[in-house]
């Protein structure tokens, strides 16, 4: 038996066990080209996106960025940039993007270009990190977080489009479920190693947590290089390059989409709403900082959580959402308002409680899980509400909005300092609330 046939039975075997798709080959919504190469194509997506899902927890700008910034001198301003600017930048150009991908009969390129984009922005932290300190480091972190973030921004809006082209309806939740339990999984690992690798250095705690910093940003920029040499080999058949012209021009008349595509719209505000769970890990975190509660916040103690989280819901978050997505998209903002609930309740009545480590523990879990089903809910709702044709252009105009959107969330960090968290976490669980009624009125897009 040559290699090449025996790959592709490992191949075929590995995508029936985990799309749970061995007695009959489900091709809906898919070029009939690409039906014989999506087990393929369902293994090379998975393999990248779990590396790229395990990078994004070993260089989160919710965690890992700002302790990297505290720890060295950076100073606070720079640090409550780091979240609105890694969401929005991710989002707000990808109008434009959408344009050039539009024109462009083989869109995996895109992806592999941004993946690779990415790791050269974390190489650029990583030499900034053992060269730089204070103001100086803020500004090469946020620097290199834009353009970051913009190379993000052209991988997020390629990989939907290559999605809805090689992997079945019916088959692009559970993919994204799966790479999120095999990134938490390795994530828990890598946390574990976060938490006793400070008991194992000599020298200074600066020079110890440099070394650490330094060994997240550099196995991050190495699994974004790996991912971009796998995306690669995803078997692609050419698409529909209609619509060309002024990238600018286009993009604005995209936003028409909004009110012509009345379910469109509807998924977009909804989505909009659900920006609530994307706030509540880190606003849970503050109050349980300010009760006390020390060991649990620490880097590895966060990482571990959140890696738990990942682990054990991705899959069961992804295989919902290929029956049902906008009751995962509602599940996820129920889930994420009743953790913010009982936080702000533990905060304003028994901080005591709160800043018990198995609390907050639990809390935290609790919050990462919501977030996942919101991810995975959200973009496997836009993927099989979408067609071939518009795919694309519609994941840019929701990034784009849901970018301006997330740019706004500049504004809880002024509520917090004029109004106290306590106004934050309430606005939040009101937009969480809507959030979880306005998901559960959409139609099912996967009985289509």
């Amino acid at each position: 038996m040559s290699g090449g046939t025996a790959d592709r039975e490992l191949t075929e075997r590995l995508y029936g066990y985990l799309a749970e798709d061995e007695d009959a080959r489900v091709c809906k919504d898919i070029p009939d080209a690409a039906c014989n190469d999506q087990p393929k194509a369902f293994v090379a997506h998975l393999i990248a996106l779990s590396m790229t899902k395990l990078g994004d927890s070993l260089v989160s700008a919710r965690l890992v960025l700002p302790w990297i910034l505290t720890s060295l001198g950076a100073p606070s301003a720079f640090i409550s940039a780091l979240v609105p600017l890694r969401e929005s930048l991710a989002l707000l150009p990808q109008l434009i993007i959408a344009q050039q991908l539009r024109e462009s009969p083989v869109r995996k390129w895109f992806w592999v270009v941004g993946s690779f984009g990415q790791a050269l922005a974390l190489v650029g932290m990583l030499m900034s990190v053992l060269t730089l300190r204070d103001q100086a480091l803020g500004w090469a972190i946020v620097l290199l977080l834009t353009f970051f973030s913009i190379s993000r921004g052209v991988c997020s809006v390629s990989i939907k489009d290559v999605q809805g082209k090689t992997i079945s309806k019916t088959r692009r939740g559970r993919l994204s479920g799966i790479a999120a339990s095999v990134a938490g999984l390795l994530s828990v690992v890598s946390a574990l190693v976060v938490l006793f690798a400070p008991a194992l250095l000599s020298g200074s705690i600066e020079q110890g947590n440099v070394l650490i910093f330094a060994g997240l940003l550099g196995f991050a920029a190495a699994l974004w290089t790996a991912a971009a040499l796998t995306y690669a080999q995803v078997p692609e058949v050419p698409g529909a390059t209609e619509g060309g012209g002024n990238a600018m021009i286009e993009a604005l008349k995209s936003m028409r989409l909004l009110w012509e595509d009345k379910l469109f719209g509807s998924f977009v505000l909804t989505r909009a709403l659900l920006v609530s769970s994307a706030f509540a890990i880190p606003y849970v975190v503050v109050m349980i900082q300010r009760s006390g509660e020390g060991s649990l916040t620490s880097l590895g103690g966060l990482m571990l959580a959140n890696g738990i989280a990942g682990m054990v819901a991705g899959r069961f978050w992804g295989k919902w959402s290929d029956s049902a997505s906008h009751h995962v998209m509602a599940a996820a903002a129920f889930i994420a308002v009743s953790v913010m609930a009982v936080a702000l309740a533990l905060y304003t009545l028994a901080g005591d409680w709160l800043a018990k480590q198995w609390l907050a523990g639990l809390l935290i879990f609790a919050a990462a899980v919501a977030h996942h089903g919101a991810r995975v809910g959200r973009k496997t709702y836009l993927v099989d509400m979408a067609t071939q044709d518009n795919r694309a252009q519609l994941t840019a105009v929701s990034n784009t909005v849901i970018g301006g959107v997330l740019l706004l969330g500049i504004l809880l960090g002024v509520l917090d300092s004029y109004a106290g968290v306590e106004a934050v976490m309430v606005t939040l669980i009101i937009l969480g609330l809507i959030a979880g009624v306005r998901a559960m009125t959409l139609p099912n897009v996967q009985r289509d």
